[in-house]
């Protein structure tokens, strides 16, 4: 179908990791996410000088609030992928009733495109049409980049999305809770960069990228968020007795 301007999808190989479905991406985000943003609201709180029990407080309400908001936009976010793909496997299933043989050639053209011979690819081409819901699968995912059969779950992104956002958020909280002050401050930083350090490893290890560089960018964000965040806290000078 020529209105279509989605990218070519690859076929999926034994040894080939699953990618596509979101899952992946909504645990690396909401581990990064919970720990930058609670390692930051945590040293930021700190900073400005309030009570160990506030900066307690804080790193709590902000893991709930963060974790609620992830999971909702993790929810809203693939449930709205997952509609507007069905709504185009709808066209695509309609144009395959209505212009069989228009689709039947495009098919053939993009086989052509992958190698094969002319009139291999028309005879498989016609082979494919000839199942509907085959020929469904096999446009939407030369088409649309897509399979219509494992389309991701919403509520398993947003649930893993929350899971995730609360361990990372929560990992920097834990010193407030047996001790204060200085000690605990640089507690919670040595967390998040120990912490940050290992999810910029996997992220590198499964990119298959370099590791030592992914594990350094993930602890400048942490840093750099940190430090922004402590300063705005020394400048706002807070005392709450």
């Amino acid at each position: 179908m020529g209105r279509h301007s989605f990218t070519t999808g690859a076929e999926q190989h034994p040894g080939h990791r699953s990618v596509a479905g979101g899952l992946a991406r909504a645990a690396v985000f909401g581990i990064s996410d919970g720990l930058v943003s609670n390692v930051s609201l945590v040293i930021g709180f700190a900073g400005s000088g309030v009570d160990s029990a506030l900066v307690r407080l804080a790193g709590l309400a902000g893991a709930i609030a963060g974790g609620a908001s992830m999971a909702a936009g993790e929810w809203i976010s693939v449930s709205a992928q997952n509609e507007l793909i069905t709504r185009e496997l709808d066209i695509e299933r309609r144009e395959l009733h209505i212009n069989t043989a228009a689709e039947t050639h495009e098919l053939a053209k993009i086989y052509e495109s992958h190698g094969i011979e002319p009139q291999r690819a028309a005879a498989a081409a016609a082979d494919v049409m000839n199942d509907p819901e085959a020929a469904l699968a096999v446009h939407a995912r030369e088409e649309l980049g897509v399979d219509p059969g494992v389309l991701p779950s919403p509520w398993q992104a947003a649930a893993l999305s929350l899971v995730c956002f609360l361990f990372g958020a929560l990992l920097p909280v834990i010193p407030w809770f047996i001790g204060e002050g200085t000690g605990a401050r640089y507690a919670s930083i040595i967390i998040g960069v120990v912490a940050a350090a290992i999810v910029g490893a996997v992220i590198g290890k499964f990119a298959e990228r370099r590791i030592a560089w992914s594990s350094i960018r993930q602890v400048l964000i942490l840093l750099v968020a940190c430090g922004v965040t402590y300063l705005i806290g020394q400048l706002l000078d807070v005392s709450v007795s």
